[in-house]
């Protein structure tokens, strides 16, 4: 399908492609590559630094041969990848930068930590420890001073505080904690319970349980648009995006991912469209959502809320993030 009736914007969405170790660079006007980047073994988490110069990917490894590094990319120049040892912390995941883009989180379920990682130096500057469990997604407070990070197989929300390095709580949010964000303008902490088929809205000091949203279907990760104003949940065993109105916190579209005409191949959760990746275009009225089992993404229209084309990525994509000063 065509997208010509989207405004013309500079920008590229970047994708990690689990299955063919490679970070596609697509075109945000029509979805045609640009280019792709080598990564080591299982790409899992993309962020983009808030200025657009750098992305950086955990690579956390396949079967039983756990990763162990993050690979930063160039994104305004030519600079070939650069890779960061994390040395006994496994398996990294859950990526943010923080305020400033010097450094950034991640979370390594093979040693239980939240590392704080200097980009430049490629040193790790703090080990936090979570505790039981695997820390897999990371969220952090507008300010930079507070970090969130869920447990899938303990089903909890840990607050962190980065200015002592120390995790503060950790409370139940849901059977399968997995994504995570933090609502812009609130604060509020957002977590999708895949296995309990819920969304819990968390008090960002306390992380006390506000409010709990159904989300059926396996909800897997969750974001927001730029302004705040709408919550999205990608349901991986349903193959549907649900929408919310995150103020009211009230359901306002759930959309179908799954194609008639799709050729879908075999994932974690049997032969399946499986959407996993989802992110907010904040300069189009556009939703991307990774499709893992047909090696696509859809692009929604959030006029409608309907998916209005489908761009090709590399082998089982899954983490997707926006770089908005592409080429």
């Amino acid at each position: 399908m065509s997208c010509a009736f989207f405004p013309a914007v500079s920008g590229e969405i970047l994708v990690g492609n689990k299955s063919a170790d490679t970070v596609w660079r697509l075109s945000l006007e029509d979805g045609r590559k640009l280019g792709e980047f080598p990564t080591q073994p299982g790409p899992h988490e993309i962020v983009v630094s808030h200025d657009g110069a750098t992305a950086l990917v955990a690579n956390y490894g396949t079967g039983d041969k756990p990763g162990h590094t993050l690979s930063v990319l160039d994104l305004r120049g030519s600079a070939a990848p650069r890779i960061i040892d994390l040395g006994r912390h496994g398996r990294p995941h859950g990526l943010r930068f923080l305020p400033g883009d010097r450094e950034a989180l991640a979370t390594t379920e093979a040693s239980q930590h939240l590392l704080r990682v200097d980009i430049a130096s490629g040193k790790i500057v703090a080990e936090i420890a979570l505790g039981a469990g695997k820390g897999h997604m990371v969220a952090v407070a507008a300010d930079g001073k507070t970090a969130y990070v869920t447990k899938v197989d303990r089903g909890t929300v840990s607050r962190i505080d980065l200015s002592t390095n120390a995790k503060t709580d950790e409370v139940d949010a849901g059977k399968g904690a997995e994504g995570i964000a933090v609502r812009p303008g609130s604060g509020e902490v957002w977590v999708s319970n895949r296995e309990a088929d819920s969304v819990t809205v968390h008090d960002p000091r306390t992380l006390a349980i506000r409010d709990t949203l159904p989300s059926p279907g396996f909800p897997i990760r969750v974001v927001f648009t730029a302004d705040g104003r709408q919550a999205l949940v990608s349901n991986a065993r349903a193959a549907t995006l649900s929408v919310f109105d995150a103020k009211r916190k009230k359901s306002l579209a759930t959309v179908e991912l799954t194609r008639a005409d799709a050729q879908y191949r075999d994932t974690m959760l049997g032969r399946a469209a499986l959407p996993i990746g989802v992110i907010a275009d904040p300069k189009r009225p556009r939703v991307y959502v990774a499709i893992s089992g047909g090696d696509e993404i859809a692009v929604i229209d959030r006029k409608t809320w309907k998916p209005v084309a489908q761009w090709k990525t590399g082998r089982e994509p899954d983490a997707l993030a926006l770089s908005l000063g592409g080429k």
